[in-house]
């Protein structure tokens, strides 16, 4: 059998709006899905009072997701042509139980011998929501209980004819390699996202699908606390983009309760009357009541309990633009979308910027071991007066130890470029100071003002700049008042930015920073500082900052660039 099929959903805004399924197409093989379906229906959800079956429990859109996953199997080849998938949903919407249910019914379905099936969890805790209801729903059906054998000290069930085994592994505390599994199903994606080594993790769980053609790999997760990294955000942005069209990749499919973009940006996800949208379960495992309550507490609780609410409760991904105490700089960081002015130009390179602009300013940011060295060049255009950025950072191998949670997104930086590791203090002061003095032989760096720092642990940059051989004058660098003084530096930022007057690459590094950002009222001024953001990373952004203070006094250049010299002629022969 030859077929094509597309696994995008472009209209799935529209979808979302009006409770449409998020899948737009039926099973490939009707077949595989109904038998599968025979045996999904009829198991018992004994946490659920008077422990109904998941036919009479669940609404339409589990029996979908799950019709998908058995339904992509082509039993005459022995092949799953739809082998990777996404499951993204609010908490509270049955995430453990449909875990428990899909790989019990592969479990049933399956027919290789001593073949090895694997929920991999992030903690003991989060593997024992998905064992329980699994070994609860085997207990509740006798014909279940005479052909599946459980090992509650293991966590392990086992089929007693095929010596087939289902095995709930604790990613903290359990081996995870040396099985070559037939079926892998990841829960809380959003919690692999900040283990460091969590990619080399899920390789070495799914890495005996290459060898199992009948093999899947199921990821199941809510938004995190914090802004998606490693892996979770990988898989985030890979799948947004093949439900939206923008990758051809029939293999994997999505199934993604998120808010469309435009009822995040005007505040509409906050409606209690929108909140079903990314609660498809509303009415059964999760109520409107337990959500205006858990609201209510959360909103007692403060700014961060709020975010943690509509992320985990609502699917709203922390980030740019969505955090109640973020930076409102970061609305307009990417586009303004009332104007449709986007202030991202990819082309943007250190050599473009210095090729466009008619003078440079520089802000250097950062802190101790456990803190980026950030650094942000900062150009005015000739003939437009836009501002141009470039930006990149540095960071000290000891922060993936001390800031764990931060590792992921920081490999993630190195990895695309953007970001340079170092062993010891010193080579990034170096190369920070090489990067002042290259834009400083281009003539475009004023005589007084040209860099701008931060007035705490300075020391190192200054002694890199002015002494030895490249001997650059004290005098042309500032310190730059931080705290509510910072104030007038931020909201020009803001404002350059909503009026698309500020292009930089658009780039992962300022992203992040800009993502990462808070704020704190202080008097009448707004401030964002390191101390309100917490462990986040902004350093870079603390650079623009920095950049924008020296900007903001109309600094001249000291001299003409070399980008306005013409080359010399060619002589001409001389006769």
């Amino acid at each position: 059998m030859s077929f094509h099929w597309s696994t995008a959903c472009p209209d799935w805004e529209y979808r979302i709006r009006n409770g449409l399924p998020l899948i737009p197409f039926q099973p490939l093989f009707t077949d595989e899905a109904e038998a599968a379906l025979a045996i999904f229906r009829e198991l018992r959800l004994v946490d659920v009072a008077g422990s109904p079956t998941a036919e009479e429990a669940c609404r339409q859109w589990v029996f979908d997701f799950v019709a998908q996953v058995f339904g992509a199997y082509d039993a005459a080849t022995g092949r799953r042509l739809i082998n990777r998938f996404l499951l993204l949903v609010s908490k509270k919407n049955a995430k453990s139980t449909i875990a428990a249910g899909i790989m019990l019914t592969a479990l049933i379905r399956n027919w290789r011998l001593s073949a090895d099936f694997m929920i991999l969890a992030p903690t003991v805790e989060v593997a024992r929501n998905s064992f329980d209801p699994a070994r609860d729903m085997i207990r509740a059906d006798a014909e279940l209980s005479d052909i599946l054998r459980i090992t509650d000290a293991t966590r392990t069930i086992t089929h007693r004819v095929t010596q087939a085994t289902l095995r709930v592994v604790a990613a903290d505390s359990d081996v995870v390699a040396g099985k070559k599994s037939v079926g892998v199903l990841i829960d809380e994606l959003w919690l692999f996202g900040k283990r460091a080594n969590a990619e080399n993790m899920l390789r070495e769980a799914t890495g005996g699908l290459a060898s199992r053609p009948e093999g899947f790999t199921i990821a199941l997760s809510t938004q995190g606390d914090e802004q998606p990294a490693g892996v979770f955000d990988k898989w985030l942005k890979r799948f947004r983009d093949i439900r939206d069209g923008k990758r051809i990749d029939p293999k994997s499919l999505g199934m993604l309760y998120e808010f469309p973009a435009d009822m995040l940006k005007s505040g509409a996800y906050k409606d209690r009357s929108n909140w079903w949208m990314t609660n498809p379960n509303l009415g059964l495992s999760v109520t409107q009541e337990f959500l205006d309550d858990r609201y209510a507490e959360d909103e007692s609780g403060g700014t961060a309990s709020l975010t943690n609410f509509f992320s985990k409760h609502l699917n709203v991904e922390i980030g740019m633009g969505y955090r109640t105490d973020g930076w409102v700089g970061a609305d307009f960081w990417l586009k303004n979308e009332r104007t449709g002015i986007s202030n991202v130009d990819e082309t943007l390179t250190l050599d473009e910027l210095l090729r466009r602009s008619e003078v440079v300013v520089i802000g250097i940011d950062g802190g101790g071991l456990d803190d980026l060295l950030g650094l942000a060049v900062l150009g005015r255009e000739r003939d437009t007066g836009r501002w141009l950025l470039w930006s990149k950072a540095w960071a000290n191998r000891v922060v993936l130890e001390r800031r764990k949670s931060e590792a992921p997104w920081i490999l993630d930086l190195y990895d695309q470029g953007l970001l340079t590791l170092v062993d010891a203090p010193g080579p990034d002061v170096e190369e920070v100071a090489d990067i002042v003095m290259k834009v400083d032989e281009s003539g475009l760096l004023p005589d007084q003002g040209a860099v701008g720092v931060d007035s705490v642990g300075i020391s190192d940059i200054i002694n890199a700049l002015c002494n030895g051989d490249r001997n650059f004058s004290i005098e042309r660098i500032d310190t730059v008042s931080q705290g509510w003084k910072l104030n007038g530096a931020i909201k020009t930022v803001e404002r350059k930015l909503a009026a698309g007057a500020l292009q930089h690459d658009g780039g992962l590094l300022m992203r992040k920073c800009v993502g990462n950002a808070r704020t704190e009222p202080r008097g009448n001024a707004i401030i964002v500082t390191k101390a309100v953001s917490g462990t986040a990373k902004i350093d870079p952004l603390m650079a623009l900052f920095n950049a924008s203070t020296l900007m903001g006094v109309n600094p001249q250049a000291r001299g003409q660039s070399f980008w306005d010299v013409e080359p010399a002629a060619e002589p001409t022969a001389q006769t």
